[in-house]
């Protein structure tokens, strides 16, 4: 077996953006291989995850393909959205998708009507979308003004990126806004891409989609079993840590934000839900010690942001931990490590990769 080899990375210099209390972006990486079109190592080319000392990154996602299907879509379209509002959509030729994971975007892009968006968040910098004007302030503010500058046809949003006096406004001016469940988890994956479909009237490329979404999670999921222990007590325990500069912005995310299931799908142990935590809570130096994870997931750009991997390990508590004395810690791309959108099975292959077969490792 080829041994890995360790190297030291610089500093990735991003935007800055934030889950949450900030906005999501993608990362830049030597590497232009599109994460999706590599499989996940053989259990039997593996060591073992615990051995790795040092940090590595996962990959980011390629661009979503879209669908074979490109049916005119059928309009008039009425939905009535997450919030209980009844809209009817009559023209999508001029469409902004505006969430803080950049996943509706990314939906729309799949649905084969990426062509139609003419904005975009600080979430959405695919090389296929980077191109497109900013519509948000400080990463996750919409600006009412930046929007209605591009005389959007319909607005796809939800309550992750605000605040709901802009929703309100569009629509007072005339836009067709369409509120989404906000939630994001494995199971979230296709109903909120079937529900953009339907907002659109492109319902049949909404189930091809979704079928084709679940089918790459099931497979990457197959694929991370194999490189897993059989037995549940032997999985590593991890925990999803949100940071944000070198101040007081750092958080715990346990069960409901969606890290409980990623960490799952992972094979990992999330130890955030394991000790009851619900939501996001302060990372205190207590907290951190109360998790002891033994590989600590975060995002690339909030891991930049406090210092890199030295200025995590200054966090109060974390260098205590176990994953804090191995400095083992996997970050990804801000904008995809959450979004659970098509690409998903992607996201789950490369970060595998990243937890049980790193090539490279920062010390």
């Amino acid at each position: 077996m080829t041994p890995y080899r360790r190297q030291v990375r610089q500093p990735i210099l991003l935007a800055v953006v934030a889950f949450v209390l900030g906005s999501l972006s993608a990362c830049t990486t030597a590497d232009n291989t599109p994460s999706a079109s590599r499989a996940t190592p053989a259990a039997d080319a593996l060591l073992d995850p615990r051995s790795f000392r040092g940090a590595s990154e996962a990959q980011p996602a390629a661009t979503t393909p879209p669908v074979s299907i490109r049916d005119a879509p059928q309009l008039p379209a009425t939905v009535t959205d997450h919030g209980g509002a009844t809209v009817t959509i009559t023209d999508i030729s001029r469409l902004l998708a505006l969430d803080i994971y950049g996943t509706l975007a990314n939906t729309v892009v799949g649905l084969g009507l990426g062509e139609n968006l003419v904005g975009r968040t600080a979430s959405n910098t695919s090389a296929d979308l980077s191109s497109l004007p900013l519509v948000t302030q400080n990463g996750h503010g919409l600006n009412s003004e930046a929007v209605l500058a591009l005389q959007p046809t319909v607005v796809l949003t939800d309550m992750s990126i605000g605040p709901r006096e802009v929703h309100d406004q569009l629509r007072a001016s005339g836009v067709a806004v369409v509120v989404l469940d906000s939630t994001r988890s494995l199971s979230s994956v296709g109903r909120q891409i079937t529900a953009v479909a339907h907002a659109l009237g492109v319902d049949a490329a909404g189930e091809e989609l979704a079928t084709r979404t679940q089918q790459e999670v099931d497979s990457a999921k197959h694929e991370i079993t194999a490189m897993i222990p059989a037995d549940p007590h032997q999985r590593m325990r991890m925990a999803f840590l949100y940071t944000r500069g070198t101040g007081g912005v750092f958080f715990a995310l346990g069960s409901g934000t969606g890290a409980t299931d990623l960490i799952e799908a992972l094979g990992g142990g999330d130890a955030a839900s394991g000790i009851g935590i619900v939501g996001i809570k302060p990372a205190s130096s207590e907290a951190v010690l109360n998790l002891n994870p033994e590989l600590i997931l975060t995002m690339t750009n909030g891991l930049a942001s406090t210092g890199g991997l030295d200025g995590l390990m200054r966090r109060p508590g974390v260098s205590d931990t176990i994953a804090g004395q191995n400095r083992r810690v996997v970050h990804m791309n801000d904008g995809q490590i959450l979004a659970f959108g098509p690409q998903t099975g992607a996201i789950l292959r490369s970060l595998a990769t990243a937890i049980y077969a790193p090539t490279t490792l920062e010390p």
